[in-house]
C-alpha cells in the first residue's frame, strides 16, 4: 500500500502552517517527519487522519483519491501526543475492547505482568505510553500515525518499541514525527523535513544539518 498526502495547506487566521505539502509513505517502511516546535509536525498527521481540516488536501491510497476520511475507517490508528487511555478503565478492558492479546503483550513486557487489572490513573507516565504505543501499533489497521511515540520513554523501552516497529513495518504503512532525532534517524527508512511550511524528502542524513535542523558537527 502506498499512501500519499499532497498539496497540503493549512491557514490558523492569517498565518501560513503548511504549504503545499507532500509526504509518500508505503508499507513495509518507517516514514518520519521532523521539524523543529511549532513546524507543523502534529498538525500534518491530525490532517492525514482526518481530525483536522486544512484549506486544501489531497490524500490517496494506492493512486486512488481517498473519499471518507481515515478516522472514519477502520484503516487507521493513531497515537496522539497525550494519553488517550481513559483514567478509570482497567488495563484489561482496554485490551479487550482493542482486541489485542494481553499475553502477547506481557511476552514483550513481562514487567507488566502484575498490572493487568490497574487502572490506568495509577501508571507511570512512561507505563502508560508504552500501552498505549503497544495497542495503537497491534490493532489491525493498514495505516499508522505516532505523534511523539518516544516522549517520555526510557532507553531500555524505546529499543522494544523499536523492535515491534520493525515488526509491524512489515504489514502497515507507518508514519511518526518524534523530537528524538536520534532515535528517529535510526529507526526510518525515509524521513522529511518539515520546514517553513514545505516538506523535503532527505536522501542524506547531513543535510539536516545543511538545512539547519540541527547544528553543523552533530552527526560526526
Amino acid at each position: 500500500m502506498v499512501l500519499e498526502i499532497d498539496n497540503i495547506e493549512l491557514y490558523f487566521k492569517d498565518k501560513h502552517i503548511l504549504n503545499g505539502i507532500y509526504l509518500r509513505a508505503e508499507t513495509g517502511k518507517i516514514t518520519s517527519i521532523l521539524g523543529r516546535n511549532g513546524s507543523g509536525k502534529s498538525s500534518l498527521i491530525n490532517i492525514a487522519f482526518g481530525t483536522l481540516k486544512a484549506k486544501y488536501c489531497n490524500i490517496r491510497i494506492d493512486k486512488k483519491p481517498l473519499i471518507k476520511k481515515l478516522y472514519l475507517t477502520k484503516r487507521a490508528a493513531f497515537l496522539p501526543q497525550f494519553h488517550y487511555t481513559p483514567n478509570h478503565s482497567k488495563i484489561i478492558s482496554i485490551f479487550n475492547l482493542f482486541n489485542v492479546k494481553w499475553n502477547n503483550f506481557i511476552e514483550n513486557f513481562p514487567e507488566f505482568s502484575n498490572l493487568k487489572h490497574s487502572k490506568f490513573n495509577k501508571l507511570s507516565g512512561g507505563q502508560r505510553r508504552i500501552i498505549e504505543i503497544y495497542l495503537i501499533l497491534k490493532k489491525t489497521s493498514e495505516i499508522i500515525f505516532l505523534d511523539e511515540p518516544f516522549s517520555n520513554i526510557s532507553p531500555l523501552y524505546i529499543e522494544k518499541i523499536k523492535s515491534l516497529l520493525e515488526i509491524e513495518k512489515k504489514q502497515k504503512v507507518i508514519i511518526l514525527t518524534d523530537h528524538n532525532y536520534e532515535v528517529v534517524i535510526d529507526i526510518s527508512d525515509e524521513i522529511y523535513l518539515l520546514k517553513n511550511g514545505c516538506t523535503k524528502l532527505i536522501k542524506n542524513i547531513n543535510e539536516l544539518e545543511d538545512y539547519n535542523y540541527l547544528i553543523p558537527g552533530t552527526l560526526n
